[in-house]
């Protein structure tokens, strides 16, 4: 539940003492109190009940961060603190983030709105916040001893600029980032428009998450901050399947998904059974123009990428990233290629003495999705996920988009498993197999060799001279 005590009680409610440098017009002003959030669950979109109006998103696995208004200024409270977050159903990390989460909130605003953001810094080192892809005056732009004093531990400083173009937007930190995005610290932003735009088309359901990784060793809670690119757990809003929740529409809903990548790779997502335009980035809307149909658009590292279709083939469609070590989960590097082995002699004498022992990989890595061995403390299987025909064997960044006929608009819960027409599920063919068809012009190569291959002579290994003894 969200702690809403006081929450629009106006000034009363909370006074902090706000550091002179950075809230000058604002000094000693009463700050809103901040709204926490517990629950890892997608919350329903916070529809406005002040200020202008416009239709909401919904962050998956998230939510939306209250405001109140102050005179005509819309104010915003983050905290920025540790928080433990739920990866999945049998796994906790230990992060950094905002308000209780990682990710922190997403705010929302109209374009031309003036927003007002108190940031409490109760981190054991100082922070500041990046406002990802906004023009706003260059005080503001949160770069940690270049456009402002860094955010002490126990101090609050404010932010105030103007909404100036509507766009898919995020914050993050620009102090200690390696540490401080590492350990989870960032949030989404979506500016609507204040009227009618020539590019920006309404829609029926609007999402949005973020793109991060986290390097944990199996049975640890708590992020290795200095890995570059070995990451072993690809999350949406921190994270990963089966913990990513469905996205579940109506059929014939124009769908929005906004897509931010905060990691150390490039990430292309993939939907299936659909074909969307990239219509966004966070430097604004595409001309029509030089939109194309697309299943799978590639979101770099520190991008945007906000994409629409209209949701018109009913079914469970997977929506994942098409690198395929992105949709593992607790995956070791180190592990060796065993595919065709027979272990079976050797197996039989290691179980005399390890009794626990157990084959991997020796037909492929979907046995991990089956496997009752024992896991570490904290730890979800490297392949898991039960559907309505068997195992998944997905991790990692993995959801399903949900279309069903009779979801009613605004209607966000889970509809359950897609019932199949008769005769519209693949199925096993047990009679006799009709021969291929064959042409006269079939085969051969489109251009010969003008010389025989000459006979292969065997591999020699010649190691150079002068190194005995390596």
């Amino acid at each position: 539940m969200l702690s809403r005590r006081n929450f629009f009680q106006g000034a009363g409610a909370l006074t902090a003492a706000v550091s002179a440098a950075a809230v000058s017009r604002v000094a000693m002003a009463a700050l809103p109190e901040p709204v926490m959030q517990a629950k890892p669950d997608t919350m329903p979109p916070l529809v406005p009940g002040t200020g202008r109006p416009y239709k909401p998103v919904v962050t998956l696995n998230g939510w939306t961060l209250p405001w109140r208004m102050n005179q005509g200024v819309k104010e915003f409270h983050l905290v920025a603190e540790p928080v433990v977050r739920e990866l999945a159903p049998g796994t906790k990390a230990h992060l950094w983030g905002y308000n209780g989460q990682s990710p922190g909130p997403t705010i929302e605003v109209v374009e031309g709105d003036r927003v007002r953001i108190f940031v409490t810094n109760k981190l054991p080192e100082h922070t500041s916040i990046h406002w990802h892809g906004q023009r706003l005056p260059n005080g503001m732009d949160g770069v940690s001893g270049l456009t402002q004093k860094s955010i002490q531990p126990g101090k609050t400083y404010v932010y105030e600029f103007v909404a100036r173009r509507p766009g898919t937007f995020m914050y993050h930190p620009h102090a200690d980032e390696m540490t401080q995005m590492a350990m989870g610290m960032m949030g989404f932003w979506v500016t609507h428009p204040k009227a009618k735009n020539p590019l920006i088309d309404e829609v029926d359901r609007d999402f949005c998450f973020l793109l991060n990784a986290f390097d944990i060793d199996p049975g640890a809670a708590t992020p290795k901050i200095m890995t570059m690119l070995d990451f072993n757990l690809w999350c949406w809003n921190s994270r990963i399947f089966p913990g990513i929740d469905t996205l579940n529409v109506r059929q014939g809903d124009k769908v929005r998904i906004r897509v931010g990548n905060l990691t150390m790779t490039n990430h292309p997502i993939h939907l299936h059974g659909h074909e969307f335009m990239v219509t966004g980035t966070d430097g604004g809307p595409v001309p029509r123009t030089a939109r194309w149909p697309e299943v799978t658009t590639d979101v770099a590292v520190g991008q945007m990428r906000q994409v629409e279709f209209l949701a018109d083939e009913e079914g469970d469609w997977a929506f994942h990233c098409h690198k395929s070590h992105h949709t593992m989960n607790a995956m070791g590097h180190n592990v060796p290629t065993m595919i065709g082995v027979d272990h079976r002699q050797v197996v039989k004498q290691i179980t005399k003495l390890v009794p626990d022992y157990m084959v991997m990989g020796e037909r492929g890595m979907a046995d991990m999705g089956e496997m009752e061995m024992p896991l570490p403390d904290n730890t979800v299987p490297m392949m898991t996920g039960q559907g309505p025909f068997g195992g998944v064997e997905m991790g990692g960044m993995f959801s399903i988009l949900k279309v069903r006929k009779h979801q009613k608009p605004g209607d966000y819960s889970d509809p359950g498993w897609y019932r199949h027409p008769k005769g519209e599920v693949a199925f096993e063919w047990t009679g006799a197999l009709p021969e291929p068809a064959r042409f006269a012009a079939e085969g051969g190569q489109s251009m010969p060799r003008q010389q025989a291959a000459p006979h292969a002579e065997p591999l020699k290994v010649r190691k150079p001279s002068g190194h005995q003894g390596h």
